[in-house]
């Protein structure tokens, strides 16, 4: 099987961090979280990165990275719109942001003929997290078999709000069996006094395992998602045509295709420690994060 694709969810806006994180410096020279990824990337065996924007940002993304991945990896841009009617939808909805990630994939379709794997840009997975996806993308993935990286919940978190996770529910084979978006996830006190990890539905705590494995939207696809998302997309637009908040996020596809005896999953287990930025008091943890990381070997100090 051929190199495997990278796909790399870079158009939120990120209201909570406060500046385009996605372009944000926090390696020693200037490098982007994103950089580390596709540096991990590439040593792994990907072959191209498509990156998914708004089209206002191109300018920005193509000054940042054409020139320092010219002849390491192809990159393509992809874009995250507001119009409806490449999807078979034939309306126009006021939005003031997208439809969500699963949107945001589908905005590759055309891009991409080949096993490919998702992530976010402003979330470090580790060098772990690259090698094994390439490898189940190269050699086990078909139609009917994909992947997700199941990160430990514990390992997940920001000392400084709530975060958005896909709590999965793991078989005893080591497939998923559900995944459930909790966009409220977060830190608070046990009654001794210790953090434990809750999240909120109809305004009700449930506590979360912090071994608990979640996606960390790393998935590892065919492109028969793309089939699928687009055969649930204008459903999803009918029934929330008039919740400006509505999101059709990525974990509903594999869930709806396990559900439907369309796929499995196998839920490929990782210890590494996720880092990322959510909000602005995360740039120091994660610039520290890295900068460990560095002293112990793990990258060069100057990526590209």
């Amino acid at each position: 099987m051929g190199k495997p694709t990278l796909l790399v969810l870079a158009a939120g806006m990120a209201s909570r961090y406060g500046s385009l994180k996605q372009v944000d410096s926090f390696g020693p020279h200037g490098e982007t979280i994103v950089d580390y990824s596709i540096y991990d990337a590439i040593n792994a065996g990907f072959g191209k990165v498509v990156f998914i924007i708004r089209q206002e940002f191109e300018a920005i993304m193509r000054e940042k990275f054409d020139s320092k991945f010219a002849g390491k990896i192809e990159v393509e841009y992809a874009f995250q719109d507001f119009d409806l009617k490449k999807f078979g939808i034939d309306r126009e909805i006021e939005r003031t942001k997208p439809w969500g990630t699963a949107h945001a994939v589908l905005s590759a379709k055309d891009q991409i003929n080949e096993p490919f794997c998702v992530i976010n840009a402003d979330d470090f997975y580790g060098t772990d997290s690259f090698v094994k996806m390439a490898d189940f993308l190269k050699n086990d993935v078909n139609d009917t078999h994909m992947a997700l990286m199941g990160f430990e919940v514990g390992n997940t978190m920001s000392e400084f709000g709530y975060v958005s996770r896909g709590v999965c529910e793991v078989s005893p084979e080591g497939h998923m069996d559900s995944v459930t978006e909790r966009t409220n996830i977060y830190y608070t006190s046990a009654d001794d006094g210790a953090k434990k990890i809750v999240f909120e539905e109809d305004n009700i705590q449930y506590e979360l395992d912090p071994k608990t494995r979640v996606s960390m939207n790393f998935w590892g696809f065919t492109p028969k998602v793309f089939d699928i998302a687009l055969s649930m997309f204008p459903k999803f637009v009918e029934e929330n045509a008039e919740n400006l908040k509505a999101e059709f996020f990525i974990p509903s596809v594999p869930d709806y295709m396990v559900r439907n005896g369309l796929a499995d999953f196998k839920v490929i287990p990782t210890s590494s420690k996720w880092f990322g930025v959510t909000y602005a008091e995360d740039k120091p943890i994660v610039q520290e994060s890295i900068s460990k990381l560095i002293a112990e070997g793990a990258y060069p100090e100057k990526l590209f």
